[in-house]
């Protein structure tokens, strides 16, 4: 979980930001902590302005802060200071959200099963058969899973919400919806091996 400590002012461009984040480029975990306990209220806070969804916001935070640990090493100090740095991260990876999920809010007037149509637009007949014997397939191999996994794969897949997103929304604990995806994957890639050549 993100801290909920209440959030600190901007910390003061004077302070020793650029060394910590010089020690986290080494591969010093301690310094990010400190980096995160020092900063994250200020980025979760511009997050959940942007994503509103609390839940989402926690996770891009520490999406960010995953990226800080990988890209610390390409950070200029004459191109902003650390917090602005910091704060460029955050509202790039939280617009990101916001427009991947408006992309898949348009889609969610057509069944799962048409994300595995890739028929023409002008089809031909050789192409509408091949359309409609993929479809058969795949809700085929839909119909072979549980109630549970279907369920959760069109929240996880279809729907865009995260693993801790459907837990909210269903009241199912993390783990397991975790474990039914993956076991749904499992099953429908066991299913779909076969197939290869006709999808």
């Amino acid at each position: 979980m993100v801290s909920t400590r209440p959030a600190p002012s901007i910390p003061d461009e004077g302070s020793d930001w650029v060394a910590t984040i010089r020690r986290v480029a080494g591969g010093d975990q301690g310094a990010l902590g400190e980096l995160y306990d020092g900063t994250s209220p200020i980025v979760l806070g511009l997050i959940r302005r942007i994503v509103v969804d609390s839940f989402a916001a926690e996770e891009i935070t520490l999406d960010v802060y995953t990226q800080v640990w990988r890209l610390t090493g390409t950070y200029a100090r004459e191109k902003g200071s650390p917090m602005t740095w910091l704060l460029m991260l955050a509202r790039s990876r939280a617009i990101d959200h916001v427009r991947s999920r408006a992309r898949r809010a348009k889609d969610l007037e057509s069944p799962i099963e048409t994300a595995f149509d890739h028929s023409h637009r002008d089809p031909n007949p050789e192409t509408l058969a091949i359309a409609g014997s993929r479809r058969r397939i795949v809700q085929k191999v839909l119909a072979d899973l549980t109630p549970e996994q279907l369920s959760v794969l069109q929240l996880a897949f279809y729907d865009g919400l995260s693993h801790i997103e459907i837990a909210d929304k269903t009241g199912i604990p993390l783990g397991t919806v975790k474990s039914r995806i993956r076991s749904a994957m499992t099953r429908m890639r066991e299913l779909l091996e076969p197939q290869v050549g006709v999808l």
